[in-house]
């Protein structure tokens, strides 16, 4: 099952993607995985879920599987994962990947999950909320499959909050504009509304933390933002003829210089079912 999509960003249809594509696709969101800045916002998130041995643990649009393998270690020993993701591509690349422990790979849609109520201990989705047409529909979901008292985890970004300096502030406007809704969704605001979803869910103890997610050169920042990153094909970036030039030849020139920086806050909000 495929989750409705606001709009159909890359990450968002990666099943139709060319073999090439698909790989570039995966490969990214490894090296996201790998950002010191992700793995800060992962950490303060692991804090929150607070993953024991002999839980079982739902990850919720697991992508590649990293963070479904580091919980499978912390569930170790007699606990599970479920690794959930829409795409039969990812899940095959997740597959590929792993390591060992206990991981069960299963697609799914996070608004129509198939098990039954209170089936887990806690609940990881990271990033995926961003891209469903009703997030408070999958978040119920996510809450009903987790048992009284299991904790839910949920992290997503503030596309609104992105800012530059060391660019032109006209030019950075257009160039954002051009890509919500292309190489990222138009759900802008995802990440500082999860607190109120969780609450408007029943959910007790909720906390929000907001991380801000700072990238002082080019090559770190095009890790995580497609519109700083060169190596996206030109047919994916839609902005009128000469712009992506522009752009990326101020982003080159403010990297010389030392003064490019780029931010974006994303969101971890936790609550006790």
């Amino acid at each position: 099952m495929e989750p409705a999509q606001l709009d159909r960003t890359p990450f968002a249809d990666l099943d139709r993607m060319p073999p090439d594509m698909l790989a570039m696709l995966v490969a990214a969101l490894e090296a996201m995985s790998r950002h010191p800045e992700i793995q800060r916002v992962r950490h303060t998130a692991w804090q929150a879920l607070r993953p024991a041995p002999g839980q079982r643990l739902l990850d919720a649009g697991c992508g590649a599987g990293d963070v479904a393998r580091e919980l499978a270690a912390a569930v170790a020993p007699g606990g599970e994962v479920v690794a959930l993701d829409y795409s039969a591509a990812t899940l095959a690349a997740a597959r590929e990947r792993h390591t060992g422990g206990d991981i069960r790979y299963v697609t799914g849609d996070v608004a129509a999950l198939d098990f039954d109520d209170e089936t887990f201990d806690g609940v990881w989705c990271e990033r995926v909320l961003q891209h469903v047409d009703d997030a408070d529909a999958a978040i119920a979901e996510l809450v009903r499959v987790t048992r009284t008292g299991g904790r839910v985890c949920l992290l997503d970004t503030d596309w609104s909050s992105l800012a530059f300096d060391g660019v032109d502030k006209a030019l950075a406007g257009r160039i954002v504009g051009h890509m919500h809704g292309r190489l990222t969704p138009r759900q802008l605001d995802m990440g500082r509304t999860l607190r109120r979803r969780l609450l408007d869910r029943g959910l007790q103890d909720v906390s929000a933390t907001p991380v801000t997610c700072f990238f002082g050169d080019p090559a770190s920042a095009a890790v995580v933002l497609p519109m700083v990153n060169p190596q996206v094909p030109e047919e994916s970036w839609m902005t009128p003829a000469g712009l992506r030039d522009e752009w990326l030849g101020q982003v080159g020139t403010a990297g010389e210089r030392g003064d490019f920086l780029a931010v974006l806050t994303i969101w971890v909000a936790t609550g006790t079912a």
